[in-house]
């Protein structure tokens, strides 16, 4: 299974619309994760074009993606293909969150988050944390960014976190 992770694309101020550089990523994914900070649903719908999505709320997040797809939670708990995954927007300060993560998903593999807008990727602490980083809004980072995770048979396979081109 191919899965796209995006978080804090902060539409309409950010994303405009979908960066040309996730059409061909997305038309790959099976799955697409939203770590939240969404701002309108109009990004959920464009990207449930191309494949499912799963999304939690970020704190820039009002009532209308609140009740998109029949609601949005504010956690996210799923198993795919044998990976016990969570997913929040907002993990905290970044000492100890490895092992807050773990008391607050006892039974998760792995745990996706966002809000930082800072792409992480920590295999090794209390309980493996992603963070796909912004597509749009990249803040102090040297280029936008998202992820991509390959599961398998209860195992993941691969994890990337990939830069987007700079805007011309």
């Amino acid at each position: 299974m191919r899965v796209l992770v995006l978080s804090d694309t902060h539409a309409p101020r950010h994303w405009k619309a979908l960066p040309p550089a996730l059409v061909e990523p997305l038309r790959q994914a099976d799955l697409v994760l939203h770590a939240g900070d969404v701002c309108t649903p109009d990004v959920l719908d464009t990207l449930a074009e191309y494949a499912p999505v799963r999304v939690v709320l970020g704190n820039n997040d009002g009532p209308p993606v609140a009740a998109w797809g029949g609601g949005v939670p504010e956690t996210l708990e799923l198993d795919l293909e044998g990976v016990r995954l969570a997913m929040v927007h907002d993990t905290g300060p970044r000492t100890g969150r490895d092992r807050r993560m773990r008391r607050r998903f006892p039974d998760a593999d792995l745990v996706v988050f966002g809000h930082s807008h800072i792409p992480l990727d920590e295999p090794d602490g209390a309980v493996a944390l992603f963070n796909p980083g912004s597509p749009t809004d990249k803040r102090r980072q040297p280029h936008g960014t998202y992820g991509v995770l390959t599961l398998d048979d209860g195992r993941i396979l691969d994890r990337q976190i990939v830069p987007l081109p700079p805007k011309r």
